[in-house]
């Protein structure tokens, strides 16, 4: 029985880390960059990511861009005056010392306006993304496109930005 669990285990080993993609500069540790395949009438698409900050400084998300669009922009969601949940651009974000800051359907996220190209928006497709950090620079990380939200994700809402 323990020889059949550890082939299994043998076996399913490389997919975990073929799906598990994560990045590392400086203090800084990216995990899982994501995205929901682009539905057919969808204008724009959402990124997701979860930045852990192992340094004793905070650091701040400046901007982002991305060869599939001309206009990446940092968004967060917002509560309204009315009370009313709303999604609006923010000029950057503190990447706490010692915390997580994460990027998620309902959060912050990565908004990819009218993408050039469609085709690099499928599932199982991945597309570049470059995060510009005040303090630990650029780094650019390879966003795996999905047909639905990660487990560990919250779930997912479309965005009609």
């Amino acid at each position: 029985m323990l020889k059949h669990a550890l082939v299994m285990a043998a076996l399913l080993l490389p997919g975990a880390f073929a799906n598990a993609h994560e990045y590392s500069v400086g203090d800084l540790h990216i995990a899982h960059p994501w995205s929901l395949q682009l539905p057919p009438n969808a204008p724009n698409v959402a990124a997701y990511f979860v930045v852990h900050n192992n340094g004793q400084a905070d650091d701040r998300l400046l901007s982002v861009d991305s060869p599939i669009s001309d206009d990446a922009q940092l968004h967060e969601h917002a509560m309204s005056a009315t009370g009313a949940m709303k999604m609006q651009q923010v000029p950057s974000v503190v990447v706490p010392a010692g915390k997580d800051l994460t990027f998620a359907p309902g959060a912050y996220h990565v908004m990819l306006m009218q993408p050039k190209d469609r085709s690099l928006l499928s599932d199982g497709k991945r597309f570049p993304l470059t995060l510009h950090f005040e303090k630990a620079g650029d780094i650019t990380v390879e966003v795996a496109v999905q047909k639905q939200a990660p487990a560990d994700q919250p779930q997912a809402h479309e965005h009609a930005h």
